[in-house]
């Protein structure tokens, strides 16, 4: 039985220099993007909805 404790959340994301990189991402985050939606990064911090 699954009860999602180790569900991760992976989004691909394209850089502004044109790479793509794979991107592990919290349950609250996933929940809150869509497709085409801008996320930054802070060096030592987690991802967040620009």
């Amino acid at each position: 039985m699954l009860d999602g404790a180790n569900m991760y959340h992976f989004v691909k994301l394209r850089r502004t220099d044109g790479q793509s990189v794979k991107v592990r991402i919290g349950r609250g985050l996933w929940k809150s993007i869509a497709v085409g939606d801008r996320l930054v990064k802070q060096p030592g911090g987690d991802p967040v909805k620009a």
